[in-house]
């Protein structure tokens, strides 16, 4: 398994969340979508200027902008 941050996905690839690395508000609105550690995420889309990028988490569909992906670290698997 590669380690990255969730921006780094490309579409269809899929991660588990392993941890947050961010503070405040985003972090809690990270928390509250489901972005948790041992969280299983897949980038499903990207817009056609490249930010945001959907991400299916917990049977939802999330849109996340880039910026704010960064503080999500992720273990890539196949």
């Amino acid at each position: 398994m590669k380690i990255c941050t969730l921006d780094e996905l490309c579409v269809g690839e899929r991660a588990v969340v392993s941890a947050l690395d961010t503070k405040g508000a985003m972090r809690r609105r990270l928390l509250d979508i489901g972005l948790c550690q041992g969280a299983r995420v897949e980038c499903v889309g990207r817009s056609p200027l490249g930010d945001p990028s959907a991400y299916l988490v917990r049977g939802a569909v999330i849109a996340i902008r880039a910026a704010d992906c960064r503080g999500v670290i992720v273990k890539k698997y196949k």
